[in-house]
C-alpha cells in the first residue's frame, strides 16, 4: 500500500489549498452528474452522497465506517441528513486534523488492518477512492495485486454482518493502458507514456486495478456479491474541470501557499514532476483517452 509519507504528499501537502478552494468538507473524488452537466459540482457531489447512502440503506442510528474518508464529506452528509454514526479513517495527518477540528470522529489508521476489536462491527462501510492506494508498483511486479484485494475483502467480511453492504468508488486501468515498462517521465510530453508517469508521481506508491472485474472477482472470493456497477468516467472528467477552476480562483491565503510550493519547485526535481499536475491533469487525460476508467460498485456480504 502507498505509505503514509506518500499519502501525506498527495493530501497533507495540499490540505490547506484544498480547503480554501473547495471548502472544509469538500469532496476530492468523482461527483455523480449522470449526464446532467448543468448541475453544479456541489449538487453532483450531493447526488453521489445520496446515492451511496441509499444503496447502503443508511438510516438513523446506522453505524458506518468511512474508509479513506478524505475531508469527511460523506461522513458530514450521513450524520446531518441520515442521523448515522460514522467513524472515518485516513492515512493523512493533515486530513485527520482538519476533520477533527470540524467535529468528526476521524483517526489516522490503515483501513486494511481494522479488526472488530478496534471499533466493533458496522452496518455499512464505504471506501471512496481508497482502493487506488492499496497496491504498489512493487506489489504488482511481484504478482501480489489480487491477493491484496482478497485480503481487503476479508477485512470487510470480518467487519460486516451477513446482508451488510459495502460501497467502493475507484479508478481502474482501461482498454488503452500501456505496459508498465513503456511508462516514463522522460517520454514526449503529452504522450500516454508521459501522462501515466505524471499520474504515478501524483499518487506515489499506488497502482490501479485492471478493470472492475479484478475487484468484483476478488470480492466474490470473499463472499461479496455485486449489487450494482456504473462507470463514472465522464462524470470524473467534468469533476476535474470544476476542481481546476476552483483551485485557480484567486485568494490571498491560497496564493501565498502556492508561492511556498513554488520555492520548493526550484530545488526539488521530483517535486517538479509532482506538481506538474497543476498544469496538466494526468487523470483527466487518462480518462479522456480511455487509459483509465472509474467505477461505482455496491456489494453485499452473502456469508
Amino acid at each position: 500500500m502507498a505509505e503514509k509519507k506518500d499519502l501525506d504528499f498527495t493530501y497533507t501537502t495540499i490540505d490547506k489549498i484544498f480547503r480554501l478552494s473547495i471548502g472544509e468538507t469538500g469532496d476530492y473524488s468523482g461527483a455523480k452528474y449522470d449526464g446532467d452537466f448543468s448541475m453544479s459540482l456541489e449538487e453532483a457531489q450531493m447526488a453521489k452522497h445520496k446515492f451511496i447512502a441509499d444503496s447502503l440503506h443508511i438510516k438513523k442510528g446506522s453505524k458506518v465506517l468511512d474508509m479513506a474518508c478524505g475531508w469527511a464529506p460523506f461522513t458530514n452528509y450521513i450524520t446531518k441528513n441520515r442521523g448515522a454514526n460514522s467513524i472515518g479513517l485516513t492515512l493523512s495527518k493533515g486530513q485527520a486534523a482538519a476533520c477533527q477540528k470540524n467535529g468528526f470522529n476521524v483517526q489516522v489508521k490503515d483501513c486494511r488492518t481494522v479488526k472488530p476489536e478496534d471499533f466493533g462491527t458496522f452496518d455499512a462501510i464505504t471506501c471512496i477512492g481508497g482502493l487506488e492506494h492499496f497496491v504498489t508498483i512493487e506489489d504488482y511486479k511481484a504478482g501480489k495485486q489480487e491477493q491484496v484485494y482478497q485480503d481487503f475483502f476479508q477485512t470487510l467480511n470480518d467487519l460486516l454482518p451477513v446482508g451488510g453492504r459495502f460501497y467502493m468508488q475507484t479508478m481502474t486501468f482501461s482498454k488503452n493502458m500501456l505496459p508498465l515498462e513503456e511508462i516514463s517521465v522522460e517520454a514526449e510530453k503529452g504522450s500516454a507514456s508521459h501522462v501515466l508517469a505524471l499520474m504515478i508521481e501524483e499518487f506515489p506508491g499506488s497502482w490501479l486495478p485492471y478493470g472492475p472485474e479484478m475487484v468484483i472477482n476478488n470480492a466474490d472470493a470473499k463472499n461479496f456479491k455485486l449489487i450494482s456497477k456504473s462507470s463514472g468516467r465522464l462524470d470524473y472528467i467534468e469533476t476535474i474541470g470544476q476542481w481546476r477552476k476552483k483551485f485557480r480562483k484567486f485568494g490571498f491565503k491560497k496564493y501565498a501557499l502556492y508561492f511556498k510550493l513554488l520555492m520548493r519547485y526550484f530545488t526539488d526535481k521530483s517535486f517538479r514532476h509532482q506538481i506538474e499536475v497543476f498544469k496538466v491533469s494526468p487523470n483527466r487525460v487518462c480518462f479522456e483517452d480511455e487509459i483509465m476508467d472509474h467505477y461505482r460498485l455496491v456489494f453485499e456480504k452473502t456469508a
